[in-house]
Order: C-alpha cells, then sequence, then structure tokens
C-alpha cells in the first residue's frame, strides 16, 4: 500500500521552504520560494495533509492563502504537540523554536537536547530527556552584531565576515571581526559547557550560520540543516494520529 505524502511549510521572513515527507522521511525539499510557488508546488503534488508555520503572517492571513487546502493545521499556541510545552509564555514563543524542539526530541528520544539555531539570532533551545521544552536563550546573530556596530558608533564601517579570524586583530577591520566571530565562538562553547550538566546531552546545530561556526565548536555536535522542517511534520503525524 502506498505511503501519503506530507506537506510541512515553514514561512520566514521574505521566502519560504517546504519538505515533502513520507512518514517521517523528508523525501523533497525546496527553498527561496514565493507564496505563489508554493501554492503551485502543493497543487501540484497533492499532499494528504499540510502543516504551516510563519515568523511574519498571521494565521488569519496564512487561513486565507491556504483556504482550498482543507486539511491543514496552521501551527499556533494551541496545537497538539508530541512534547511537553512549559515555556512560561507560550503566545510569544516563536513557532520555529518549538519545531526544532520536536524535531530534535524526534531525532534523541529520552536524551536532553540543547539545539543551537544561528541565524538572524542565535537561539539556545533546551529539551529535557523526558520531553519537555524548558525554554534557553536568545542573542544576537553574526549579521546583527556587525550591523549593530557599525550603527552604534560613529567611525566603525560596516564589516562583512571573512573566514575565522586571529584573536588579535591589527587593523579596525580585523579587530571587529575578530570581536564579532571569536565572540560567538567563545559564548557558543561557553553555553554548550554550562549545559554539560545534564548527563548524555546532545547538542544540535542549525540555522544558516551553523556551516560557517560548526568546526569551531569543540564539543561533539550534530549538524541538522533542516530541523524545523522535521519538526513540523512530526508535529503534523502526532496530531493525524
Amino acid at each position: 500500500m502506498q505511503q501519503l505524502v506530507n506537506a510541512a511549510i515553514d514561512f520566514g521572513n521574505t521566502y519560504a521552504k517546504i519538505g515533502f515527507f513520507t512518514g517521517t522521511e523528508m523525501t523533497e525539499f525546496y527553498h527561496g520560494l514565493r507564496i505563489d510557488k508554493v501554492r503551485t508546488l502543493l497543487n501540484k503534488k497533492a499532499p494528504a495533509n499540510l502543516i504551516i508555520a510563519s515568523v511574519t503572517k498571521s494565521p488569519a492571513d496564512l487561513e486565507k492563502l491556504f483556504v482550498k487546502f482543507s486539511k491543514k493545521i496552521i501551527l499556533g499556541s494551541d496545537t497538539l504537540l508530541p512534547i511537553q510545552n512549559d515555556y512560561a509564555t507560550p503566545e510569544t514563543l516563536g513557532y520555529d523554536r518549538l519545531a526544532a524542539s520536536a524535531g530534535a526530541n524526534a531525532r534523541f528520544p529520552d536524551q536532553s537536547v540543547l539545539i543551537i539555531d544561528m541565524g538572524t539570532a542565535i537561539k539556545y533551545d533546551f529539551i529535557t530527556a523526558g520531553g519537555v521544552f524548558k525554554g534557553g536563550i536568545i542573542s544576537p546573530g553574526m549579521k546583527m552584531r556587525f550591523k549593530a556596530l557599525h550603527t552604534f558608533t560613529k567611525k566603525l564601517p560596516l564589516f562583512e565576515p571573512d573566514g575565522i579570524p586571529l584573536l588579535v586583530g591589527d587593523s579596525t577591520a580585523s579587530c571587529v571581526r575578530s570581536g564579532v566571530i571569536n565572540g560567538i565562538i567563545a559564548e557558543v562553547n561557553g553555553i554548550i559547557e554550562r549545559y554539560n550538566q545534564y548527563p548524555d546531552l546532545q547538542v544540535v546545530l542549525c540555522g544558516g550560520d551553523a556551516p560557517f561556526f560548526e568546526s569551531q565548536i569543540k564539543y561533539p555536535k550534530f549538524a541538522v540543516s533542516n530541523l524545523v522542517l522535521e519538526g513540523l511534520n512530526r508535529i503534523l503525524l502526532h496530531n493525524v494520529e
């Protein structure tokens, strides 16, 4: 008997990603999509079930955009989850953090997981071995730090990353790059060290800047590029089941 295909959609600030899944396996992946392209793909693939999440669009807007797809879940604070959410303000919790935690818990059941999502912001999220999302840390990402130094000072230009810099800079550009990049490296390694109090801790990296920093993290870790989509699919399966 042929298995049903489901779809998970992750809307960012400008573009969307979509993953098509057979069970828990992602069989197709598309990124950099506008809404029209997403709907074209959905019409073509005709998934049995659909889950949609967005950091910028309201549930009401998403409902209008995908009104013709009846078997869909729009991820919100009241969506049934395969994990327990212990966040004090669940209505303010970013769906991407919640979905990534569901994905990490599915990959590492019965183990504590620290998720480090290195994007516009660096988000550290912790889920216990019992499958309880506790929360974590949010700090500025790499591009945000470069931009802040330029914006809030009178003379510092806006620099771009150029590989992993030496610790001691010998020019304004190399000093700024060292401060931003080596500062993030020290932060990430320091945070992991503090979380190592939990036995059998698994560290999972994701996000657009993760490949840039992966070699500088001195602790064992797993890089998972599509953790949010995996988590969305897990949430969808939990609701369908």
